[in-house]
């Protein structure tokens, strides 16, 4: 292994990492690296609610086992009045974001979502709206017969704060027209991001991987990310997680995918955070892999244990049923030998438990 952990990886040298590399030499690698950045030894994670403010959706994702049609008995658009309950219950135990998403409703246009973000950033000030993903944006804009820059600008106005990775899947066209074929493509994603980032609004990379991608195609979407963070720095923490397939299309369409192991996810963990040297957060995904590897994952290269995630209801949907609570959070931190802290969506430290 030529690459040193202080060096730009180039795509040869991260397939060799992701295919040759010792496990261990990996870890140690990812674990340098991250020191570098955070050498405090200080990992984050934030109290938040992921509201998801409708299950309607067009786009029929095969690996979403989420999603309703309008006519299903079980579809929903959730009322002002039921957002507001759930954003009391985040108030009463101090939490200070909601990472608010739904389905892709064919009807619901911009004036709609403007008066809800208004509506919540007004009620609860204190409360950081991170919404909406480019997925979204994207018919939002159509369906208003508006831009994408001018749906940003509106929703940024009325209160929303930044974006989250969401619907990135693998930015790779040959993978996503096999696994949702109505999607945006990876270069109509990586665009609405830096719109985005061009109007001030900062968003988060995310990965989802373990369908039909090869290592290449991982690399690719690593590749395309971080040029985009080196156009705009307006990436916060790239976050990956493992295809969760339980009641999904995917899986009937695909019965020989198998389950990711606990071995790859942080062998890809900790060459993300050998690759992707300009992004200064990488979370930890304890939803799909469980608290126990959400916290190896601190040992190769993860410096953020991601959210309390008092809500969550798209993974699942597909089989993931991993809970935990703030107290489990410092546990799993201290654990490792690492300073546990309260974070908000920038980042920034709220309260060090030393």
């Amino acid at each position: 292994m030529s690459a040193t952990p202080f060096s730009r990886l180039d795509t040869a040298q991260a397939l060799d990492l992701i295919r040759n590399a010792d496990l261990k030499e990996l870890g140690q690698m990812a674990s340098a690296r991250k020191k570098q950045l955070h050498p405090k030894r200080i990992t984050t994670f934030v109290v938040d609610r992921n509201i998801n403010y409708t299950n309607v959706c067009w786009v029929d994702c095969k690996f979403c086992a989420f999603y309703r049609h309008g006519k299903d008995d079980d579809a929903y658009v959730l009322t002002f009045e039921e957002i507001d309950a759930k954003i009391d219950e985040l108030v009463a135990i101090g939490g200070t974001q909601i990472l608010f998403q739904g389905g892709v409703h064919p009807k619901l246009k911009i004036e709609w979502y403007e008066e809800l973000v208004e509506h919540i950033h007004t009620k609860y000030p204190q409360i950081t709206i991170h919404g909406f993903s480019a997925i979204e944006i994207d018919y939002i804009a159509k369906v208003s017969h508006i831009s994408v820059q001018e749906t940003l600008q509106r929703l940024h106005v009325k209160g929303l704060a930044s974006i989250p990775g969401a619907g990135a899947e693998i930015l790779s066209d040959r993978v996503r027209d096999i696994i949702a074929p109505k999607k945006i493509d990876s270069e109509v994603w990586l665009d609405i991001h830096r719109q985005a980032h061009k109007l001030g609004i900062k968003s988060t990379a995310t990965m989802m991987y373990g369908t039909v991608e090869s290592d290449e195609e991982i690399i690719e979407h690593w590749q395309k990310i971080r040029d985009l963070q080196d156009e705009t720095g307006g990436f916060r923490a790239f976050i990956m997680w493992s295809f969760q397939g339980a009641n999904t299309k995917l899986m009937e369409e695909f019965p020989e995918i198998e389950k990711p192991s606990s071995n790859r996810y942080l062998r890809l963990l900790a060459v993300s955070r050998l690759f992707l040297d300009n992004f200064p957060n990488i979370q930890s995904s304890w939803v799909t892999q469980g608290p126990y590897i959400g916290q190896m994952a601190l040992l190769f290269g993860a410096n953020d244990l991601g959210s309390t995630m008092m809500e969550e209801n798209v993974v699942r949907s597909a089989g993931a049923g991993f809970r935990m609570a703030k107290e489990e959070m410092i546990r799993l931190i201290r654990d490792v030998g690492e300073t546990p802290a309260i974070r908000n969506t920038a980042y920034e430290t709220l309260e060090l438990f030393a």
